[in-house]
């Protein structure tokens, strides 16, 4: 298994040894998710903190009318998790399934508790990423309430230019809060702005 990219994530947050950085590795588990395939389904406790080696993710909810709303992508260079199920150890209600296949590595909760305590500098990396992950979604969810939805189709395009060509477009729409018809007719009318 190729930890580069993990690694790489990890020490772009916060410099590490690579006695810290290998026994940190050495609690990880490798997952081949296959394309549609959940690794949580609502009603589940989660168990792990998942990074996105290959592949995309998304975490989503349902409402009651079945319409999904996504949360989060996760392609490569990504984390994912229900924070809140992880740590309360309570039921979640949301889905993460792989929108294609994806190669995951995940790490439990007494694993990663067990890496704090020998080695709090990671208590302060997951820390690091929960602060930032908590300003990404401050910063989400006032543009939903404040801006209109080209330009959260146009912070979507600038935040993951990656998965323009390689998610379908409802699944776009679903995380900008509109239908998959008005996001055609939002990428037809950028395009005629640009010519």
């Amino acid at each position: 298994m190729n930890y580069d990219l993990i690694k790489a994530n990890i020490c772009a947050r916060i410099e590490l040894s690579d006695e810290e950085i290998d026994f940190f590795t050495s609690r990880l588990s490798f997952r081949r998710i296959r394309r549609r395939q959940y690794i949580l389904q609502e009603g589940d406790i989660c168990r792990h903190y998942t990074f996105v080696n290959k592949g995309c993710l998304r975490l989503y909810n349902v409402d009651e009318n079945g319409v999904e709303h996504i949360l989060q992508f996760a392609p490569e260079d990504f984390w994912v998790a229900d924070i809140g199920s992880f740590h309360q150890e309570s039921p979640t209600s949301l889905y993460i399934e792989a929108l294609e296949p994806s190669e995951v590595l995940q790490i439990s909760k007494p694993d990663l508790l067990e890496t704090f305590l020998a080695y709090p500098s990671y208590d302060r990396l997951f820390r690091v990423m929960m602060e930032g992950a908590f300003i990404a979604l401050q910063k989400r969810v006032l543009q939903n309430i404040s801006s209109t939805a080209e330009e959260r189709y146009l912070t979507f395009v600038e935040t993951f230019p990656q998965l323009i060509n390689r998610l379908p477009q409802t699944q776009i729409a679903s995380y900008i809060g509109i239908t998959p018809e008005f996001l055609s007719k939002i990428r037809r009318d950028l395009s005629q702005k640009n010519r």
